[in-house]
């Protein structure tokens, strides 16, 4: 080690970590929780804490996946403790809250069979954190010395520490000759979308990327964060999936009760993209007989008064859909898994003024076991906060890419058809869950159709949703097929890489 890599390693030393050694259905494995220090003008800048699950003995030739959540604000105990890890909180087998005090069981479907994990918090969630500079001293000079405490909170800023987490830990663990992959969900998503080229143009070749519910256009998810009377793409992506859950909950007239999902999915993308769009781009240029028409067969499928969804002009809101769905049974819809419902503690008010129960619902449950895993099993020893869900990240959030004040965070879809087309070897696989209603099924199946691919790039894309919402694996069948469809994906795309 020269003498300036002695200096950079040992002017910060972050919390200690802690490993434990277990064993998973016959699988010996290390878990090691520990800090690794970024660094920006040679000085430290932050502290990423990643959590590894390692097969023993070390195998380099074993595949690798970093895997990670959202947001931008959201730790990895999403995934980690529903999912993927060798742990996982029991959830009833419709994946809604659990009682207290939660159990962590052995995870049978964990994703350990077959791959080595690394679970990532990005900075500023979980145990992450940007590092404070030395106390004392003048502001103006620290910050023209580089110190800014939101520095990473930003879309090409995170990117760029993902990249340079991952090729640390690689080094540190030996293992750049391993079978590489990334999974990431929500907002996750989005940055495996951007990872898949820019992972690339750094020297880290990939084997697969795992979209999970992706946000892969954060531009089209106007649905959730604030509508337009003069949009058309985001109220299509949407609407599949409020048929979906109107006829779960008996509340689509278009349909008899129990109609098969696929009849349902069928007619409502059918719907969405034929009179519904043409609707949309028409507005009022379209007689007045069709737009009754198209608005009387929109109130039929979403389960809503025809007088209620005429008023709106056809555009029902996300916030709008999940409260007025149930209403008469004084009941709100989740926005994360529309099967979920809680009641309404204010129905009189105008707005929602409840706990969405398919995330803040869920909060103290990731929060309780996330922390009883990291501190009671695996023994981490710090006096610091578990951030599952950090906000101050998300207000934060800037798009540090933009070249004018105009110009929206760009997609990641560009990005992942470049990466897929530098890596003829490579593969990927986009998934969802059918009742998401924040990053919808058909966003990513209609980007899917509109990439261009060769047909040589698009048979190493696989797309396959699964029954639940945005966290579909808390179904119990989902979590199933979900890892033994991830399970023969990577099997797959290994046997390829070795054929080559």
């Amino acid at each position: 080690m020269s003498d300036s890599d002695k200096k950079a390693t040992t002017e910060h030393e972050p919390p200690p970590g802690a490993t434990k050694k277990d064993s998973w259905n016959g699988i010996n494995y290390t878990a090691t929780a520990k800090w690794i220090v970024l660094r920006k003008k040679e000085k430290p800048a932050a502290e990423v804490f990643s959590i590894s699950y390692v097969k023993e003995p070390a195998d380099p030739g074993r595949p690798v996946t970093f895997t990670f959540n959202g947001g931008p604000g959201a730790a990895s105990a999403f995934l980690h403790l529903g999912v993927v890890g060798p742990r996982r909180i029991v959830f009833p087998t419709d994946g809604s809250i659990p009682a207290m005090p939660l159990q962590l069981v052995r995870n049978d479907e964990s994703w350990l069979g077959f791959t080595d994990i690394v679970f990532i918090d990005p900075i500023g969630t979980g145990f992450s954190r940007v590092i404070d500079p030395p106390e004392g001293g003048d502001a103006a000079k620290k910050a023209a010395e580089g110190h800014n405490p939101n520095a990473y909170f930003s879309v090409r800023a995170d990117l760029e520490a993902m990249c340079e987490f991952i090729g640390r830990w690689l080094s540190e663990h030996g293992r750049w000759g391993s079978p590489i992959f990334i999974a990431g969900e929500s907002y996750g998503g989005y940055r495996v979308g951007r990872l898949t080229r820019l992972l690339q143009e750094k020297g880290i070749g990939l084997n697969g990327s795992i979209l999970i519910s992706p946000a892969l256009e954060p531009a089209h998810l106007s649905m959730v964060y604030g509508w337009g009377d003069y949009e058309i793409v985001p109220w299509i992506h949407i609407l599949p999936t409020m048929v979906a859950t109107a006829a779960h909950h008996g509340r689509a007239r278009a349909f008899k009760r129990g109609a098969p999902l696929e009849e349902v999915l069928k007619e409502a993308e059918a719907f969405a993209t034929g009179p519904y769009a043409s609707f949309l781009a028409s507005g009022a240029a379209m007689p007045k007989s069709e737009r009754d028409r198209v608005l009387k067969r929109l109130a039929d499928l979403i389960g809503l008064e025809p007088a209620y969804v005429a008023r709106a002009e056809g555009r029902i809101r996300v916030e709008q859909f999940t409260r007025e769905l149930l209403r008469d049974e004084g009941k709100v819809v989740g926005r994360y898994d529309g099967t979920i419902t809680t009641m309404d503690p204010f129905p009189d008010r105008d707005s929602f003024a409840g706990a969405d129960p398919t995330l803040t619902g869920f909060w103290p449950t990731f929060t309780t076991a996330v922390n009883r895993l990291l501190r009671s099993e695996i023994g981490v020893e710090t006096t610091r906060e578990y951030k599952l869900l950090e906000f101050e990240v998300t207000v934060t959030w800037k798009n540090d890419e933009a070249l004018h004040y105009i110009q929206m965070t760009q997609g990641a879809v560009d990005d992942f058809r470049f990466g897929m087309a530098m890596n003829p070897h490579m593969k990927a696989f986009i998934t969802h869950g059918w009742y998401d209603l924040m990053t919808p099924y058909y966003m990513s199946d209609r980007m899917r159709n509109l990439m261009r691919l060769d047909p040589s790039v698009a048979g190493r894309v696989t797309v396959r949703h699964f029954g639940g919402g945005h966290m579909f694996y808390q179904w119990e069948e989902s979590r199933k097929a979900f890892t033994t469809a991830v399970a023969a994906f990577m099997a797959d795309a290994i046997a390829d890489a070795t054929k080559s």
